[in-house]
């Protein structure tokens, strides 16, 4: 398969505390990728490294052929490296088709109008409720519509942080579905997750990190068999 993000040996911190430890990760074109880990792992400092907010001490980060480290975060985004934040973080006052538009101001400004009409007939909820307050929505509303905001901007690939993060078991389910269509669809997703087990049944390939490394990789059967990995992570 063609690389498209390769991480090679970051190291990462804050001040003098170093978080990352040597991160090597590989996601291929139109791949699923899971990121796993707890709280603390050093998944969140990862993204902000590969999306520009974050300066990387040492290492390498190769996007679809060109070398991205330590580039400017509009530069990642022009690139089509695409990240869904933690936490939806949609725009409250601006309605729903505002908060889509504001999502291709940087890439392909000028095929808006089509990719919006993509963008509904992925998420038809949201072609219903254009002019809704993003604040006025549900926590699976918004999250649907921050990954929508991130369809508008062409990615290459399109990095998932904790997109279960808060939703009901029924709509953690429905969004599970959803980002399985994506990459049927042949986008390339990085998904970054607290849930293993659902991951797991979604993903081509996962890492787990764990103190800033990486600890297990592989496909979900080798990690599935992994004992350690099982009572560490599935309680099983």
């Amino acid at each position: 398969m063609t690389e498209l993000l390769v991480i090679d040996g970051i190291r990462a911190g804050y001040g003098e505390v170093e978080i990352l430890r040597k991160v090597d990760l590989c996601v291929n074109k139109g791949e699923l990728v899971a990121l796993l880990g707890s709280n603390g792992a050093g998944k969140t400092t990862l993204n902000s490294v590969m999306s520009g907010l974050v300066r990387a001490w040492s290492g390498r980060i190769m996007f679809d052929g060109q070398d991205m480290t330590n580039i400017h975060y509009r530069q990642v985004v022009q690139s089509g490296l695409i990240q869904v934040p933690e936490g939806r973080k949609v725009f409250p006052n601006l309605n729903v088709r505002e908060n889509l538009e504001l999502g291709a101001f940087t890439r392909a400004r000028t095929r808006r109008a089509s990719n919006l009409d993509k963008v509904f007939d992925t998420f038809p909820r949201l072609r219903e409720r254009q002019t809704q307050l993003a604040g006025t929505m549900s926590g699976g509303e918004q999250q649907m519509l921050a990954i929508g905001r991130g369809m508008m901007a062409e990615p290459k690939l399109l990095i998932l942080d904790e997109p279960s993060l808060g939703l009901s078991p029924l709509l953690v389910e429905e969004m599970f579905t959803l980002i399985a269509k994506l990459r049927r669809e042949g986008l390339a997703i990085l998904l970054v997750e607290q849930n293993v087990g659902q991951s797991l049944e979604i993903a081509d390939r996962a890492y787990v990190m764990e103190n800033g490394s990486i600890r297990f990789s592989g496909t979900p059967t080798e990690l599935l068999a992994s004992d350690s990995l099982r009572q560490a992570y599935l309680g099983v």
